[in-house]
């Protein structure tokens, strides 16, 4: 079935340090389609991490529905919510968070195997998706001795191994230079057109927002359609 996002009013604040109440997102409504990749920019501290934190299920809204295909991703319990995430959402970040005491593939392969499949069938799958990522003789390397480059695109791969319907990437080459991060962009893009998933990718980077199907400015905190820039 064909899997969209549905975002209605999402509110969030924090509390300062001083005690003040900061509104960071004020009212976010959006919808995106399966098979479009959608690039999310704005300036630092405008609400970018929060919004996917709150689309992901990682941080709770104050107000506001998140529907990702039949599932309320804010009326979920805790542990319906893990499970939903676990299977179905795919997170990348700017750092890529792998498990150094693994190699690649076993970095891969572990959302898998919490997902109860076989780890011959896991690594397999892991070794496959290295492959289609330039990674084939990365394989059983620790990841600590592997390229900032390579490293995040092992964190690529382990995000797109489920084959999640929603692939949240906060900026995923913010630490990467051009030609690997065009690369990663394009893989994004291409995995939510061949897959008919929906990648969210918040981005500083303009070269990456024009690999997306569309572009949203989030400033002050709402919601833009910007098309392209």
């Amino acid at each position: 079935m064909d899997i969209g996002l549905s975002v209605t009013d999402l509110r969030k604040s924090f509390l300062s340090p001083a005690g003040e109440r900061l509104e960071v997102l004020r009212g976010v409504s959006f919808a995106a389609e399966a098979g479009q990749a959608v690039a999310i920019i704005g300036a630092s501290g405008a609400g970018k991490s929060t919004l996917l934190h709150l689309l992901g299920g990682l941080e709770e809204p104050d107000h506001g529905r998140i529907v990702l295909g039949p599932f309320e991703v804010d009326r979920a319990s805790p542990a319906k919510l893990a499970k939903f995430r676990r299977n179905h959402i795919g997170l990348v970040f700017q750092f890529h968070h792998l498990l150094s005491d693994l190699n690649a593939a076993e970095n891969v392969a572990l959302p898998l195997m919490i997902g109860r499949t076989g780890r011959r069938e896991a690594m397999t799958q892991a070794v496959q998706s290295l492959g289609e990522l330039a990674l084939s003789g990365r394989i059983a390397h620790p990841v600590g001795h592997l390229s900032g480059g390579e490293q995040q695109r092992v964190a690529v791969c382990r995000a797109l191994i489920t084959q999640p319907w929603l692939v949240l990437a906060d900026e995923p080459t913010g630490n990467l230079d051009a030609s690997f991060a065009e690369e990663i962009g394009e893989t994004l893009v291409r995995y939510a057109r061949s897959q008919g998933a929906i990648v969210l990718l918040a981005t500083h980077n303009e070269r990456l927002a024009q690999l997306c199907d569309r572009i949203l400015v989030l400033k002050e905190g709402r919601l833009h359609e910007s098309g392209k820039v």
